[in-house]
């Protein structure tokens, strides 16, 4: 009777473990679907009551680069590059050459079938906060705003190139844009755009602090 009646047990046993994660499971994407949603919608009480939380849970990696009923897809060619000023051991300075780091970003990202949001948008996003809160003459932050985009951009930089560079510390570097707008459609009456904008932003000094965490 025992042989007969275990598998049983085993049985029902699993079927009611199956349900439970179905459950959880499903639950979680319910959850996961209301947050996206709720972050791409238009404003409404729900995403203003909550927003601390769907920001938290939807950045940085299911963020997203349009609003629902309002797409805003990239319409330019970015690239954000690098250049650092080192210091060897017996103390001589050198510059480096330019780095391309979204060149670096496009290549992790290229045949990843699961590519993350940290590589494919946090440096083009740090770029353009910090474009949009400095002045284009002489880089000055616009207020509280300014200041923390351009410690984030140099923090987000200093992640790719880390402490030292060709065997010297690093001790300052400059970031660049460029930046061009992408070709229409062989079926749109548009021109094509044949010029590119370029942006150089200051030499920042590097301490122990921006690298502290990284």
């Amino acid at each position: 009777m025992g042989a007969t009646t275990l598998p049983d047990r085993w049985s029902r046993k699993a079927v009611t473990s199956l349900a439970a994660t179905a459950l959880t499971l499903a639950g979680a994407l319910l959850v996961h679907l209301a947050l996206v949603f709720l972050s791409i919608a238009p404003a409404n009480a729900a995403s203003a009551a909550h927003r601390n939380t769907i920001d938290a849970y939807v950045q940085p990696e299911f963020g997203q680069d349009w609003k629902l009923f309002a797409p805003n897809p990239m319409q330019r060619n970015d690239a954000v590059g690098v250049r650092m000023r080192t210091r060897s051991a017996d103390g001589r300075y050198h510059v480096s050459d330019w780095v391309n780091l979204t060149a670096q970003d496009i290549e992790t990202v290229r045949g990843n079938p699961a590519p993350s949001h940290l590589h494919q948008n946090m440096l083009r996003r740090a770029w353009d906060a910090y474009v949009a809160n400095h002045s284009l003459k002489n880089d000055i932050p616009k207020g509280a705003r300014g200041r923390l985009t351009g410690a984030y951009l140099k923090r987000v930089v200093l992640q790719r190139t880390g402490r030292s560079w060709n065997g010297g510390r690093i001790v300052s570097v400059q970031v660049a844009g460029r930046f061009s707008l992408v070709d229409p459609p062989s079926w749109s009456p548009e021109t094509p755009s044949d010029t590119t904008d370029y942006r150089l932003l200051p030499w920042w000094p590097v301490t122990e602090q921006d690298n502290r965490g990284l």
